[in-house]
């Protein structure tokens, strides 16, 4: 009974021997192996793998995917106007070179990220202390993300490389501090209105003159046509006249008559219109006096 005891435990202790040499890479990581404190080797292929037990030999893992570093703080950053701005970026990156990394930086992704975050950092400010606000959102943009980019890749890669590799920079945001978007878009807004009030100006003025033309010209055009007007008129007056000339001259006596018809029926106009005259003695029945008179001579 001991003996089967015995070889359970044996058993066991094997096992458990077994199981702290073997580990297994995964495909989306790097095994490091260390040995007394020392990198041994660096596993880049996934698979299974053997060790000696610890404490002879240890293994510890690094992520070798694509990393994303985003801005963590917002602290604002000085253009070329001295214009304070708040920038948000994100960083690709990727350990490429464990080794190196391990020994330059340090033993896991986080201590990588908080390094490079300061080297991203001091490059976009270097960046953005050389560009107006103008350049930057607009203009040379794409520059300034490229110009970041170079610059951190020369820091990881100098006198002693991270062992990493920078993929892609980018802007994600940039915009003016909280302490002065508000007077930002209160000059903004001053500048569009004395722009509205220019144009509305410049409209008002274009209207007058407008109006002050047409009214010229509907003025030249009534002038025109009152004295083409007074021109026919005038020459309808003249032939009208030479008709009635030649017309009364044929018969005086007709013509005298005719007149005071028409002095006739200016006068009686309207009904209510009363004349008080002496018929003996005024020129106005004289047609009719003629008129009678010849006519009792007759009979």
């Amino acid at each position: 009974m001991n003996r089967i005891g015995f070889w359970i435990t044996s058993l066991i202790i094997v096992l458990g021997l077994l199981s702290s040499m073997v580990f297994v890479v995964d495909q989306r990581q790097f095994g490091v192996v260390y040995a007394l404190g020392q990198i041994k080797e660096v596993i880049t292929e996934p698979g299974l793998n053997i060790k000696l037990p610890p404490p002879l030999q240890n293994v510890t893992y690094i992520d070798k995917r694509l990393l994303t570093l985003d801005s963590p703080d917002t602290e604002p950053m000085l253009t070329a106007e001295k214009q304070r701005v708040v920038i948000d970026w994100y960083v690709r990156w990727r350990i490429t070179d464990p080794m190196a990394y391990i020994r330059n930086v340090g033993l896991d992704e986080k201590s990588g990220a908080n390094q490079l975050n300061r080297v991203v950092r001091n490059a976009f400010q270097e960046e953005i202390n050389k560009r107006t606000v103008k350049e930057l959102l607009s203009l040379q943009r794409e520059t300034l993300m490229a110009d970041v980019k170079r610059e951190v890749l020369e820091k990881v890669r100098g006198e002693k490389p991270w062992g990493v590799d920078v993929v892609d920079v980018r802007i994600t945001r940039a915009d003016y501090v909280d302490a002065i978007t508000e007077s930002v878009y209160r000059r903004m807004e001053a500048e569009r209105k004395r722009v509205a009030n220019e144009l509305r100006s410049t409209g008002g003025a274009e209207g007058e003159k407008i109006r002050a033309d047409a009214d010229r010209q509907r003025e030249v055009t009534i002038a025109n046509a009152y004295r083409e007007a007074q021109k026919i008129k005038g020459t309808g007056d003249a032939q009208a006249a030479r008709i009635y000339s030649e017309a009364f001259g044929k018969d005086p006596q007709f013509a005298q008559f005719y007149r005071s018809l028409d002095a006739y029926k200016a006068t009686f106009a309207k009904k209510s219109d009363v004349m008080v005259l002496d018929p003996s003695s005024s020129d106005f029945f004289k047609s009719m006096n003629g008129n009678t008179n010849s006519a009792s001579g007759k009979k």
